[in-house]
């Protein structure tokens, strides 16, 4: 029997194709508290992510009459993590958009990869390129604990101020007028703010949330070190 959502609940997810991108994706959705089917080819994977959801399917083939009995037309997004077998990635791919998912995001392997399943109408992720550009990010600027990429420009970062930082309120930090940067939250401790006044105070060890350009977050990060 595949599965019916209830249409009381938040969005339902699923994962097709449960590799170590796969698996980490829908462990950490069901973590979250969300409603996740994971379907994949392999029955010792499916019985590993029995231990976070009820909702596992193992199938052989992944037809358009397969993923019907799933259920899959009844999840809001579906996350497609085989995309080392390019073909069948496209397929399902085309696929699921067909049972009319409105939002399905399809694992590529290459530009050419991505490309394909961008003009199917997917949101397409490159984890190993991703990773790698977040690790040259740590490498070049070690104080910067996460990168989220919102063009080829801007991002939002997450950056540690030093144990040598000094008390200083965001007035006098001044990192609109000297680097174009929005401070949009402060971590001190357990505590998070977002609601940031030009009186808002700084510490040593506080998680700054900034957004801008990459290369005035990387100055910013640079000039804190000094």
């Amino acid at each position: 029997m595949g599965f019916k959502k209830n249409k009381i609940k938040d969005e339902v997810y699923a994962v097709i194709g449960v590799g170590r991108f796969g698996f980490a994706v829908a462990e950490r959705l069901a973590e979250a508290g969300k409603e996740i089917i994971v379907v994949d080819k392999q029955e010792s994977v499916v019985e590993k992510a029995a231990a976070f959801t009820d909702n596992v399917f193992v199938v052989q083939e992944l037809t358009r009459d397969a993923m019907e009995k799933i259920g899959i037309q009844n999840c809001d997004v579906v996350i497609i993590g085989m995309g080392d077998t390019i073909d069948v990635s496209i397929l399902v791919t085309l696929t699921v958009l067909q049972l009319g998912v409105k939002h399905v995001i399809a694992k590529a392997t290459s530009a050419e990869h991505g490309c394909v399943l961008e003009k199917l109408g997917a949101e397409v992720v490159y984890p190993e390129r991703d990773m790698g550009i977040r690790l040259a990010n740590h490498l070049m600027a070690p104080r910067v604990l996460e990168y989220i990429a919102l063009s080829d420009e801007i991002n939002i970062s997450e950056i540690r101020l030093p144990t040598s930082f000094r008390k200083i309120n965001v007035q006098d930090l001044r990192p609109r007028q000297r680097y174009q940067l929005n401070i949009i939250a402060i971590k001190h401790g357990e505590t998070v703010t977002t609601d940031i006044t030009p009186q808002t105070e700084l510490f040593a060890d506080d998680v700054v949330t900034v957004v801008g350009k990459q290369v005035l977050i990387q100055q910013f990060e640079e000039d804190l070190q000094k």
